[in-house]
């Protein structure tokens, strides 16, 4: 008699959905989770305030840092007229108050993911609102997880309506991707950038009491502190970020008092500026020249973008209430206070700040802007290794080291590669430029990209994810592009003044990430093309034709469900094959992190007297493989959980014949077997996970068999030995490829898999029970 369940909306659910979900799903499924329990916790005020103060060393930092050298790009030939200082400082203020207030504060720090930021965070929440991914590796157990939040909308919505669309357009999915990855091969960008213009326009300070003194020696400084700085990263912040947010306290407090101090001395009548009257004024009267000079007032916004990207696991009320009781109103201060100086020396506009300082407190603010500024960069290095951290997960960055640098916050990790290619790079602006201007001009053109890309992403968050009104989404995209495209056309014209690096740079690694995606999807493509018919299998019988020896073999695939080709490729050219095999697939959701007791997901492939099973490690963006045997560990305790569950199950089945979904016919069969074994299933259809599960079989021919004899089975094979079974694809290009194709995949992706991390180095395989299985593939 067939079973039938009724499912929490009360649809009824057959005997096939049963035979399913008993086979082919995940037995360690806990019912009842509360999905809300990653959302935002209700915080004291004491504790907000504390959690505010935090933030201030690794979220604000570099915003800061930038009234160091804002004055001097702004005018990096002098002031001809005070009006020009009203109208620059009233910019400014317009621009603090558009950019990072209203926009990023008041909204873009709410579309935070898990309380994570940046652009790939982004990309991460879309994928789990509208399915763009493009590798389609997800299961719908998946959304069971409880931080794979996402909101539901209906049907004829304008946000359902969207979604099918973006779900129908391959091209829009890659738009979106390339959106993405501009977006954070810009923040890498920064992450060069600001540790360049900070540290060397903090040092320039010495120049100010010491004219005499080179620039060359300056820059000298500078690169010292910078060869630390980056030498140092190994260690983590975990040990000294306690200083961080006094440091950015202090720096804050310092500035602002000075403005004031300042305003008072120099000229009050410079808060004339707060009128958006002299924005006009200011533009009308400077032409090209007022016009391109918005490349440095620019300056006064960066940092904004880091403030998003270095969210971390703040919560948004406090970075929020620190940017408004602290930062705000004191970099407010600060200008104003630059701006009342320049007012009466007009000729100090290349060292406005140092030279705006009391000459008491002179060298007590110096050695305060320099460890700022060391803290900013700090801050910028921690974003971009973060964000290629994210890049990984996606499967957009070749693999490399990543070291988890502490034990009580998951989201400080080094990574060795990346730190010596920043440290090289940022030498290399620092003294290839020499002076803030051109670097200036580099890091101002990152500064707006990033900013772009953001707005636009930002449109499809607030359709899919926020549901809001069209009226409301066009507000804020029309307002933020008008702001942030007069930005980018004055940058335009400093691209040969120093604002071409920046895009040598982020076109440099969009090319890498670009290309590594492209191949990564064409391995995961092949391995759908070339999945073995599950007929074929069941067709070999218990020893699957082969002689089963002792031991347990863990064959990793990127495929999450169906049998790899590496099998089919692996058992037609050895004689043997373990007693147990068990699939292994690691794959990345688009989720902030995986509860450990939800990462695993395990099922049975065939009859059990076929002792094969299938292993899903699902991890979160920003969980990391720990070098120890722990993954080993818990694979087998979920596999051993998984039968005890199952055996349970059986217990409570009306029947242990299985019926066959999709029944093959005997002929086409054997006309699989009679194939050498090289039959490959050709369905691209990446849900066909119970074919692989529920078999025509009835009980197993050698009588049943009880869980605590296959726990048994299963440890005496554990004893025997495991070996790890590696594919090691190989792509090429076909013959009538184009030539940017084969330059992209017969060297530029080959080069990148030569040299990047081996997958036995991530998962920890000990060589002694390793074996590759090799294989070419033509694209």
């Amino acid at each position: 008699m067939a079973s039938t369940e009724i499912d929490e909306d009360g649809h009824n659910r057959g005997g096939m959905w049963v035979l399913d979900q008993k086979i082919d799903q995940p037995m360690d499924e806990e019912a009842g989770r509360l999905k809300n329990m990653y959302r935002e916790k209700k915080f004291s005020t004491l504790l907000l305030l504390r959690l505010a103060y935090q933030s201030l060393g690794v979220v604000y930092g570099d915003l800061g840092t930038s009234p160091l050298y804002v004055f001097y790009n702004t005018f990096p030939h002098g002031i001809k007229d005070q009006e020009d200082v009203i109208g620059a400082l009233s910019l400014i203020i317009y621009s603090l108050t558009l950019v990072p207030l209203l926009k990023y504060v008041l909204i873009v720090l709410r579309a935070n993911d898990n309380g994570q930021g940046g652009t790939l965070a982004l990309y991460s929440l879309l994928c789990r609102h509208a399915n763009i991914k493009t590798i389609p590796n997800q299961h719908h157990t998946d959304e069971e997880l409880t931080t794979y939040s996402r909101s539901t909308f209906h049907e004829k919505s304008f946000a359902a309506k969207t979604k099918r669309w973006l779900e129908k357009q391959a091209y829009i999915k890659n738009i979106i991707l390339m959106l993405a990855l501009v977006g954070t091969c810009m923040v890498i960008g920064d992450g060069i950038l600001t540790p360049a213009i900070s540290v060397l326009s903090a040092v320039g300070g010495i120049k100010v009491n010491h004219a005499d003194l080179s620039n060359g020696v300056v820059v000298l400084v500078a690169v010292v502190i910078l060869v630390g700085l980056f030498s140092m990263q190994h260690y983590g912040t975990d040990r000294v970020g306690w200083l961080f947010a006094p440091i950015v306290l202090l720096w804050f407090l310092l500035i602002g008092g000075i403005g004031m101090f300042n305003i008072c001395k120099y000229d009050s009548s410079i808060l004339k500026a707060f009128s958006p009257v002299y924005i006009y004024r200011y533009l009308l009267r400077g032409g090209k020249d007022g016009w391109t000079s918005l490349g440095g007032i620019l300056l006064s916004i960066t940092g904004t973008e880091a403030l998003f990207a270095d969210l971390a696991h703040f919560p948004v009320s406090s970075v929020q209430i620190a940017f408004t009781l602290l930062v705000f109103p004191c970099l407010l201060l600060a200008y104003s206070g630059q701006a009342a100086y320049l007012m009466h020396n007009l000729d100090h506009s290349q060292d406005a700040f140092y030279r705006s300082i009391p000459d008491k407190i002179y060298w007590p603010v110096f050695v305060v802007a320099t460890a700022a500024a060391v803290v900013a960069s700090q801050a910028t290095i921690s974003a971009t290794f973060s964000i290629i951290k994210q890049a990984l997960a996606h499967g957009c960055f070749p693999r490399v080291k990543v070291v988890h640098t502490s034990k009580n916050f998951l989201g400080q990790i080094y990574i060795p590669d990346i730190n010596w290619i920043l440290m090289i790079l940022c030498i290399a602006v620092t003294a290839g430029f020499k002076n803030q201007s051109q670097i200036g001009n580099a890091y101002g053109t990152a500064v707006v990209l990033v900013m772009l890309v953001t707005t636009l992403l930002m449109i499809l968050i607030m359709i899919l994810v926020w549901r809001c009104h069209w009226i409301l989404v066009v507000g804020f995209t029309g307002l933020s592009l008008v702001v942030e495209c007069t930005y980018f056309s004055a940058v335009l014209f400093k691209v040969d003044q120093g604002g071409w690096a920046p895009l040598v740079i982020a076109g440099t690694f969009l090319l890498i990430m670009y290309v590594w995606h492209y191949g990564t999807v064409k391995r995961y493509e092949f391995e759908m093309h070339s999945k073995v018919s599950m007929s074929w299998i069941l067709g070999l019988g218990p020893s699957l034709g082969l002689v089963r020896v002792p031991g347990i073999g863990l064959v990793y695939t990127e495929l999450a469900s169906g049998v790899p080709h590496i099998f089919s490729h692996f058992i037609t050219n050895l004689p043997a094959i373990h007693s147990v095999v068990v699939f292994v697939c690691v794959k990345y959701l688009p989720v902030y992190t995986v509860p450990e007791d939800e990462r695993f997901l395990v099922k049975r492939i065939g009859p059990k007297n076929f002792h094969m099973f299938r292993c899903v490690a699902r991890y979160g963006y920003k969980d990391l493989h720990k070098k120890d045997d722990d993954f080993e560990k818990k694979l087998f305790h979920n596999l051993f959980v998984f039968v005890k569950l199952e055996s349970m199950m059986e217990e409570c089945s009306d029947s242990d014949d299985y019926s066959l979904y999709g029944q093959q016919t005997e002929q086409s069969r054997e006309g699989l077997l009679n194939n050498n074994g090289n039959t490959v299933s050709l369905n691209m259809d990446p849900t066909v996970s119970s074919v692989d599960s529920i078999v025509s079989v009835t009980s197993p021919s050698q009588g049943n068999v009880t869980e605590v004899d296959e726990i048994e089975f299963l440890n005496n094979c554990r004893d025997a030995g495991v070996v790890h079974i590696l594919g090691n694809t190989v792509v090429r290009a076909s013959r009538d490829s184009r030539f940017h194709k084969k330059i992209a995949v017969d060297y530029i992706y080959a080069f990148l898999r030569k040299i990047c991390r081996e997958n036995s180095v991530i998962f920890n395989v000990p060589h002694e029970s390793l074996l590759n299985v090799g294989q070419v593939f033509y694209v």
